[in-house]
């Protein structure tokens, strides 16, 4: 992804849980699982919804840094779960580049791999997501924004309304 991206994606709570249930609604012939493998932090809320609607008790973490704000930085491991994944589901709110995804299928290659949202270059690294966006989209997860007036995207473009 470039240092600036050019669109932005505003995912409200209401739109988050939608698509979560959405996910669920794929998961839910694919299984039934062990437990769910949560990627802290983006993966924590969608974990926890389709934990409750596919009736899953147990839920681990495993934990990836990779950015910084809205910047990519080095991958670090802050937690690793243990095993090959075999009848885990791990999810995660979003696969953008595939770098952290490409960490979890090494260390849980039999784990079937979930996401809510997903862009091109991620894609081949997760088995099962609801919504792709462009390479060059930002999602603005309802976590990391806060409502504001936001400009028509014609004045964005240099063209303002009449």
């Amino acid at each position: 992804m470039s240092d600036r991206p050019l669109r932005y994606f505003p995912v409200s709570w209401d739109q988050l849980h939608r698509d979560a249930k959405a996910l669920a609604w794929r998961l839910a012939e694919k299984g039934p699982f062990t437990g769910i493998v949560a990627v802290t932090r983006g993966g924590l809320v969608p974990a926890h919804i389709i934990a409750r609607e596919l009736d899953i008790r147990l839920i681990d973490t495993i934990g990836i840094s990779s950015y910084d704000d809205t910047q990519q930085r080095e991958m670090v491991v802050l937690k690793d779960k243990e095993g090959d994944g075999a009848g885990w589901l791990v999810i995660d709110d979003l696969v953008d580049t595939g770098k952290t995804g490409r960490v979890i299928r090494e260390k849980l290659p039999q784990a079937h791999f979930a996401t809510v949202y997903a862009k091109p270059s991620g894609r081949a690294v997760v088995d099962t997501f609801v919504t792709e966006v462009s390479q060059d989209t930002w999602i603005l997860f309802p976590w990391d924004s806060e409502p504001q007036y936001a400009q028509p995207i014609a004045a964005t473009r240099g063209r303002a309304a009449d």
